[in-house]
């Protein structure tokens, strides 16, 4: 398990980060071993080896290429605690796209174009030494609120 000694605010711009580059590899160094994962569908997925499996196919491309946006970050060092409010925004026209699931991709593209943007929520908790403890994400899974994404200026790495 890597430690984070810097504070959690930047833990959190770090993580975000990692997944907007999509590393998989230095995501997972930010969580805990033991830690847990909630993705908002009911499902709770426990451990590293857990959180990684179902973090892949988004990081091999099955949803398209993907960039979180952060609008609002609460951190509570001493609770160790943090909380972000994030715009999700998937885009199934470029190389990153190629692993989108063909009938996804279809009914994507006839219903909200080739880019699309939703918002959620995610807790984290933190152990002493920074690591992820707890990632909790809240939005609306069942059927994504998912709009065009109408941003001029958008790229993925």
């Amino acid at each position: 398990m890597t430690q984070h000694p810097r504070s959690l605010s930047t833990t959190v711009d770090e993580f975000v980060e990692a997944f907007n580059d999509n590393d998989l590899d230095r995501v997972m160094e930010f969580f805990a071993d033991d830690a847990e994962y909630e993705p908002g569908d009911g499902a709770k997925h426990q451990g590293r080896a857990a959180i990684r499996a179902e973090f892949a196919p988004q990081f091999a491309g099955r949803y398209g290429a993907m960039r979180f946006d952060v609008h609002d970050k609460l951190v509570d060092e001493s609770g160790r605690r943090a909380a972000i409010r994030w715009a999700c925004r998937i885009d199934i026209s470029g190389p990153r796209a190629r692993g989108v699931y063909p009938l996804l991709r279809l009914l994507g593209l006839l219903r909200y174009g080739s880019r699309m943007v939703w918002q959620g929520m995610d807790v984290f908790h933190f152990d002493a030494g920074g690591a992820i403890t707890g990632k909790y994400s809240y939005a609306n899974f069942k059927i994504p609120p998912m709009k065009r994404d109408r941003e001029k200026v958008w790229t993925t790495r």
